[in-house]
């Protein structure tokens, strides 16, 4: 403390005033947070100021630092960067049998043990500045579960208001598949039409809650660029999807209705519905704000540095989610998915000819 320019001298008695370290809290194998009581005199912008002394002097990647309470402020210490590879793309099933809906494979943590997700069960909202890897997240979601879209048990609804340009490749295994506005407001009411009617079947048939099946396949809403649909359309528009979202991630769950939303600003003027996502992924992003925006109050203090991550293709796909147990930050890296393993799941999970599957653009523009 001395050497960074942390202590201080008492004004009256010349004692020497260290800062007290209260607990340390470790998040993971390669990251601590020290929670420190400062001498009188100091706040965290006088410690901010010095952070890259006190990580050169820790021998540390990276140190953030953040007000916890008056008085004590969390030093987050990123001793180092676990991930110095590339993650393949994950293998797709062979069978149905073999995807576990509640654990899909996604990438590795930094423990290097599999990283999995759940596509059943809530709603996923995944943040992330451009290039930071939202693509692996979802395209690896999309190999886990492959036989399953091949078999009819999950169908992808897919809205992708950027053209199409990074989805179109997948397009034949989307069970439904919309790029411009007014086609997505459709594809958004049918999707909850759908849910009311599978709904109305459920109370007809007194069941809670459904199985995944054939005949109650897991309806997977996915949004590319949430914002455009949610924030800079037009405003009626942006209304009209506002609603429908609401009501399915409302009452989709126990009728298997779900929704995974992409986005690389996640302010609530961006994203309304915000907290109605259960699962919340954040890769890097570009402010420390955007970490508790996605994560919740205080994950970056508990170790989520997020916007820490550099930009560049290297440290692509790296994130932080919550341990719903410990509440402490899990570090992963989403798995890289090329074109050739994108082609190999349309070859391989493509469902049938037969099976009812319609592009709303090209429809609208025969009609």
């Amino acid at each position: 403390m001395s050497d960074c320019g942390l202590t201080k001298e008492h004004r009256h008695t010349g004692d020497l005033l260290v800062p007290r370290v209260l607990r340390v809290r470790s998040s993971a194998a390669s990251i601590d947070t020290v929670y420190v009581r400062m001498v009188r005199g100091q706040d965290v912008a006088y410690w901010q100021e010095r952070s890259s002394i006190l990580w050169e002097a820790l021998i540390a990647h990276r140190v953030a630092i953040t007000r916890h309470r008056p008085g004590v402020v969390a030093i987050v210490i990123e001793w180092e960067l676990p991930f110095t590879r590339t993650i393949p793309a994950p293998d797709i099933p062979e069978q149905t049998d073999d995807v576990d809906l509640g654990a899909v494979e996604i990438g590795d943590n930094e423990r290097g043990e599999p990283f999995t997700a759940p596509v059943i069960g809530g709603h996923r909202l995944v943040a992330g500045a451009s290039g930071a890897g939202k693509g692996s997240v979802l395209w690896s979601t999309l190999r886990g579960v492959g036989p399953c879209i091949r078999d009819g048990i999950v169908r992808v609804w897919m809205v992708d208001l950027k053209g199409g340009v990074e989805t179109e490749q997948g397009a034949p295994l989307f069970y439904r598949y919309a790029t411009s506005m007014p086609t997505a407001l459709e594809l958004l009411t049918e999707f909850r039409d759908a849910m009311r009617d599978r709904q109305d079947d459920m109370r007809d048939q007194n069941i809670r809650a459904c199985t995944p099946s054939v005949g109650t396949p897991v309806e997977l809403l996915v949004i590319d660029e949430m914002a455009m649909l949610t924030a800079y359309g037009d405003r009626t528009s942006v209304r009209d999807a506002l609603r429908l979202l609401a009501e399915v991630m409302t009452q989709g769950r126990a009728s298997l209705f779900a929704v995974h939303g992409y986005l690389q600003e996640p302010s609530k003027d961006v994203v309304d519905v915000r907290e109605l996502f259960t699962q919340r992924i954040c890769l890097g992003v570009t402010a420390a704000s955007h970490v508790d925006m996605v994560l919740g109050e205080g994950a970056r203090e508990r170790g989520a540095l997020a916007d820490e991550i550099p930009g560049d293709a290297r440290h692509a796909g790296i994130g932080f989610v919550i341990d719903k147990g410990s509440r402490l930050p899990v570090r992963f890296r989403a798995a890289f998915v090329s074109d050739d393993n994108i082609t190999e799941l349309v070859q391989r999970c493509t469902p049938p000819p037969d099976a009812d599957v319609i592009d709303l653009d090209t429809e609208r523009g025969a009609a």
